[in-house]
């Protein structure tokens, strides 16, 4: 099996160690575990800390504990606990997906651009990978008339990323209620990482409370600021699904890790004061980035609705990769070249940084694109 190399991550695993001043990431500015042990009002830290150092290390609960089924399933309307699989954040549950369901021959369409696995791993695996545009004079959405000229009657998954990134774009109820009825006019699965949720008052419908064949792909990395726990899941209204993932699962994880769990538990069981958190985060940030776009000659920005990603584009003479390479090298600031999610002539900005970072990492940005004048 032959695969491309992972656009994003290649360059993170590159140069974020390079830099002083990281805008790049795409998750809210992430817990201390100091953070995740105040959560709860009726606990001292140190018992938090005494139940860790009282958790026997075995392999615990394989597909993620009962109650971090319960607290999971609990954020969908159409999905028991039981549907519910524990894995190693949501690029593990999309592997997992996708090796369960995808064969070679295969007819799927994927959102594009957006999250490179989800048309990367199933070319890999052989099967034909047709694309649904984003487009950016439409807000970075795709057309559904597209999608319709795309579908087949063999058609076997359709891949989303909702929100998407890099460019924060929201698909609507109104939009995956027609990408329902067109995978259901088939049969295919539709599968949505949903990562992305945003924090403000946009509305958002997961697709496994939409589509019986639904799977949602989520983690606690972005909207839950605990990526290092590496805690991620698939839920799906349809036992027969979840059971396909269960004998696949098998061969690729055996468990979260029991300690991981337990913060995961922790997390979900206080989601409203995380949520909390964020939202005040997210919103303060944002209001922080628009500010600067919109006094800065050489930016362009579709604003994202509480998302925690946001993609610029770039009014420069050279292309991005040269620019973001020549920006962290001069200044020390990192963003992403938007050709590493084949969108050249943008960068993704991660505006959901601790505030200070944000400041000074647009500040010494709009200082270096001056050179450009």
């Amino acid at each position: 099996m032959k695969i491309a190399g992972f656009g994003v991550e290649a360059w993170l695993n590159a140069h974020e160690r390079e830099a002083t001043t990281d805008i790049s990431q795409s998750s809210i500015a992430a817990l201390t575990m100091a953070e995740i042990a105040a959560l709860e009002d009726q606990q001292a830290p140190q018992d938090f800390y005494e139940e860790l150092g009282a958790a026997r290390l075995d392999y615990g609960w394989i597909e993620g504990s009962p109650r971090f089924k319960e607290l999971v399933s609990q954020l969908y309307e159409q999905v028991p606990a039981a549907n519910v699989l524990q894995t190693n954040g949501a690029t593990g549950a999309n592997h997992l997906a996708i090796y369960s369901l995808v064969e070679p021959g295969d007819h799927v369409i994927a959102l594009y651009p957006s999250y490179q696995q989800l048309y990367d791993i199933p070319k890999s695996l052989g099967a034909t990978v047709d694309y649904w545009h984003i487009h950016e004079s439409a807000g970075w959405l795709p057309d559904i008339m597209e999608l319709q000229r795309l579908i087949r009657p063999e058609t076997k998954m359709i891949l989303l990323n909702n929100a998407i990134n890099p460019t924060g774009s929201l698909l609507d109820r109104t939009l995956l209620e027609q990408v329902v009825t067109l995978a259901r006019s088939v049969g295919a699965y539709v599968l949505a990482d949903e990562v992305y949720e945003p924090l403000d008052e946009t509305p958002f419908v997961s697709i496994a409370d939409l589509y019986e064949r639904g799977i949602a792909v989520n983690s606690l990395s972005k909207t839950y600021s605990a990526p290092g726990i590496r805690i991620g899941w698939t839920a799906t209204p349809s036992q027969a699904i979840a059971d396909i993932f269960r004998k696949y699962r098998d061969y690729t994880m055996i468990c979260g890790g029991v300690l991981n769990d337990q913060l995961a538990v922790r997390i979900l069981a206080h989601r409203q004061r995380v949520l909390a958190r964020n939202r005040e985060l997210v919103s303060r940030n944002l209001k922080i980035l628009t500010e600067w776009v919109a006094q800065e000659p050489r930016v362009e920005l579709i604003t994202p609705h509480g998302i925690s990603v946001s993609c610029i584009k770039l009014i420069v003479p050279i292309d991005d990769e040269t620019f973001c390479q020549q920006l962290l090298r001069d200044t020390g600031v990192l963003l992403v070249p938007g050709s590493r999610f084949d969108i050249p002539g943008h960068a993704r900005l991660g505006y959901c940084t601790d505030t200070p970072t944000l400041q000074r990492g647009l500040d010494l940005l709009g200082q270096y694109l001056r050179r450009f004048d």
